[in-house]
């Protein structure tokens, strides 16, 4: 038997080892429980893999990106194979690794009722127990055709060998490469229990799952298009331990709680009627509170920085949109035209760019003006598919808190540099402080312009976000089709990150508008053009901020930031004249004189997250003072009035949460 030499990498160590033919990534790290696969030569394999003479092998720990994705595909196999046993006549889609779990999509008669996902969970139960072996096998199309003949969406899958998607999971089933089947073997009689189309890799046996459950079904389209027949999607989670898995459920339990839809309803924010459409929301009185003082003090913060305001229509003729590239690049998400003036098309607009343009081409510019700061909350909209529509989050309708910046060559790299330190700012002023960025680099299939002014543009703003002395993450291929951008990702208070604002250079608009400026040497120049949006929208913003503080938000932009709480009815009257004060100081406050006891009214305002109850009984009115109670419970009593109403105003002042 003769020897072969590999080479195993752990992160910067190498170990270079001679073992005999035949020997596996199993064996080569034998006794480490938490290795589940290995990466030979940049690609995954199963530990099964009997390594060849000058592999390099680096082991996958479950803990992992590929580890947990391969832990979660193999269990999502484990849930296939439960279902076909209970419901022999299910038709298998596909089963994917997806953020924190897995799903699986089935062809079945009717939809799974709750309590056929306890019936399925246990029977998975059963299979993991049995530590069935994942087994690789190799086919040829044809073999494939024949062994799964009855099975119609795996057949669809076949014919797509090399060509199958990410977007919609099919990658997982079939690569560009050999098909190959995983078979789950009966560890004792070595007899095939199961069977699927699958790339793999895959756990060594299913007694390698050590936690998982089964979370919810829903209906989804086979492969993501509505043109193709309804199945019913399982969705599960897996970890590598059972503490993982408690403490990923109880933050799933958070945030249900922080729901901004929940939370939108229960403190009667806003909503989103049938009536008028999904993904389009009205904000009622109290929500609308919360996003005037948003839009107030960002209007304010922008003021002081130089923007200037414009205002822009909701819709234009097409060719605008022709003109921008948009039609191109963006016309499935955008509504249909409406066919007006003899057959002209008009566009709801999905973006602001194009018309900030026309604004900044309507008269000539000189480089004085330079650099030349507009700013809108301009209201676009976006035909999104009705399954990405979530609340305030992906919407349909929404208003952008959008900025396009013209400036010279000379001016970018300051610009963008003042930009993004605006940008946190502002973020911070909000309450997030947890952020890295992320940089957004070409398309090679989806872009516009010459490959030199993408890379001086990539690496301007490469430079920019290296100053902020911030976490900078690679997003290749991320970019819009008309240049890179930064984006500003945010923690909230469970650790969920978000992207917020945007930062993009772009040197192909300003060329397709001929947009120009009279430079210091009177000879025509092209202006480079940097959007930004701050927020994102107005509405998602809102949904971030309405779950990071669980819907208490701090005095500043709490739509009733004091309300007054009388023992009796005699002490209403003394409550309305300190609201009548604290008004005067710009403060929302309000007095709660309805036949509820006091108790009740408590629990009332506490529902409703008031940052300050002001209650006030007998004593206080004869020393002219108010108590307080705050939010969690406690109570400072016998405060001055005017005391009491200036402590309000220096919470609010200074934007801090009490």
């Amino acid at each position: 038997m003769s020897d072969v030499r590999v080479i195993i990498q752990r992160d910067s160590e190498r170990d270079e080892r001679v073992v005999t033919t035949g020997t596996t990534a199993a064996d080569l790290f034998a006794g480490e429980r938490t290795i589940v696969a290995a990466r030979v030569a940049g690609e995954l394999k199963d530990l099964a893999y009997a390594v060849a003479d000058g592999d390099e092998v680096e082991p996958v720990e479950i803990s992992s990106e590929d580890g947990l994705n391969i832990l979660r595909h193999s269990t999502a196999h484990v849930m296939a194979q439960a279902v076909q046993e209970l419901f022999p006549e299910a038709k298998l889609g596909i089963g994917p690794p997806v953020k924190d779990g897995f799903y699986y999509d089935f062809d079945v008669e009717k939809p799974f009722h709750p309590d056929d996902l306890k019936a399925i969970e246990k029977k998975m139960q059963e299979i993991q127990k049995r530590g069935q072996k994942f087994s690789r096998r190799v086919v040829t199309d044809e073999a494939a055709r024949e062994e799964l003949a009855g099975e119609p969406y795996k057949l669809e899958l076949i014919g797509l060998k090399g060509s199958a998607s990410h977007e919609d999971g099919a990658d997982v089933e079939v690569g560009a490469g050999e098909l190959t089947i995983y078979d789950n073997l009966d560890p004792k009689t070595g007899e095939t229990c199961w069977s699927d189309l699958c790339r793999g890799p895959h756990l060594p046996t299913t007694r390698f799952i050590p936690a998982f459950k089964l979370m919810r079904n829903a209906a989804a389209y086979w492969r993501g298009s509505e043109k193709n027949p309804m199945l019913q999607r399982i969705y599960g989670t897996a970890w590598p331990t059972k503490d993982e898995l408690k403490a990923h459920l109880e933050f799933l339990a958070e945030a249900e709680k922080r729901d901004h839809r929940k939370l939108g309803s229960e403190l009667d924010l806003f909503s989103i009627p049938e009536e008028i459409g999904s993904g389009l929301a009205v904000f009622h009185p109290r929500g609308g509170i919360i996003r005037r003082v948003m839009e107030d003090y960002s209007r304010k913060r922008h003021e002081e920085s130089g923007y200037e305001f414009v205002y822009t229509p909701h819709a234009t003729k097409g060719k605008l949109f022709e003109k921008s590239g948009h039609l191109d690049w963006y016309a499935d998400g955008m509504y249909p035209p409406m066919q007006l003036d003899e057959g002209t098309d008009y566009y709801l607009k999905p973006m602001n760019c194009p018309m900030h343009n026309l604004i900044f081409d309507a008269r000539g510019r000189s480089y004085r003006e330079l650099p030349l700061r507009l700013f809108e909350f301009g209201t676009v909209y976006r035909y999104e598919k009705s399954g990405v529509v979530h609340g305030l989050t992906r919407a349909r309708g929404f208003t952008q808190d959008d900025a396009h910046i013209y400036c010279t060559r000379e001016q970018m790299a300051d610009e963008l540099d003042t930009t993004l330190t605006f940008v946190l700012d502002l973020l911070r002023d909000y309450g997030l402080n947890d952020f890295y960025l992320e940089l957004s680099t070409k398309d090679p299939e989806k872009f516009v312009g010459s490959d030199e002014a993408w890379e001086e543009a990539t690496e301007t703003l490469r430079k920019v976000a290296e100053k902020q002395g911030l976490e900078l993450v690679a997003d290749p291929g991320g970019a819009a089709f008309y240049g890179p951008k930064i984006s500003v990702q945010a923690k909230d208070a469970i650790g969920r990150t978000w992207q917020m604002s945007t930062i993009q250079l772009d040197f192909n608009l300003p060329e397709r508008f001929d947009l120009e400026y009279t430079g210091a040497d009177g000879t025509k120049q092209r202006p480079v053009m940097i959007h930004r949006a701050l927020f994102g929208s107005i509405e998602r913003f809102f949904a971030v901020l309405l779950e990071h503080y669980a819907g208490a938000f701090p005095a500043w932009l709490a739509p009733v930031q004091a309300v007054g709480i009388p023992i009796g009815d005699s002490h209403v009257e003394y409550l309305q004249e300190f609201a009548a004060e604290a008004k005067k100081k710009g403060l929302r406050v309000e007095v709660d004189a309805s036949s509820d006891r006091m108790q009740k009214k408590i629990r009332n305002h506490q529902k409703a997250k008031v940052p300050f109850m002001i209650i006030v009984g007998d004593e206080d009115m004869a020393a002219g003072t108010v108590s307080f109670r705050y939010r969690d419970g406690s109570q400072e009593n016998g405060i001055a009035r005017d005391e009491a109403i200036a402590k309000i105003v220096d919470v609010v002042e200074r934007r801090v949460q009490v």
